[in-house]
């Protein structure tokens, strides 16, 4: 009986093990956060979407094909996509008022031209995103 339990908890930790690396996976040609990068780049007048985001947040991972899509069809030396975790990056948070994950920033350099929290529609969220840019 203590072996059933104890595979049955390798099990799920192996579960849960491999849906947080392919939840990592999707991040795969977004810069994760960075001060100094960000700050170089608003310096620069680039243009960077930023999806605040949590491992555990079911509407991130709702959001992540629209976004990732949006990434891909506007990859350019001029549109920097950034990932910022909501559960590390403290500061970032307030210094953007972000109160939630799943909110996703348009910046113009030092200017935020857009904002949408925990917007899952991809019309919308391709609106707001793509409005900006």
């Amino acid at each position: 009986m203590f072996r059933l339990f104890a595979l049955i908890a390798v099990i799920g930790a192996l579960v849960v093990g491999g849906m947080q690396l392919s939840a990592r996976a999707d991040t795969a040609g977004w810069q994760t956060y960075d001060e100094a990068e960000f700050v170089m780049a608003q310096g620069k007048g680039k243009t960077i979407v930023v999806d605040v985001y949590a491992d555990w947040c079911p509407t991130c991972r709702a959001q992540a094909p629209i976004l990732d899509q949006l990434r891909k069809e506007r990859q350019n030396g001029t549109t920097l996509f950034v990932k910022v975790d909501f559960d590390k990056e403290k500061a970032f948070l307030r210094t953007h008022r972000i109160p939630r994950q799943s909110t996703v920033l348009v910046f113009k350099g030092t200017k935020e031209v857009a904002r949408s929290i925990a917007q899952t529609d991809r019309a919308k969220l391709r609106s707001v995103v793509l409005g900006a840019l």
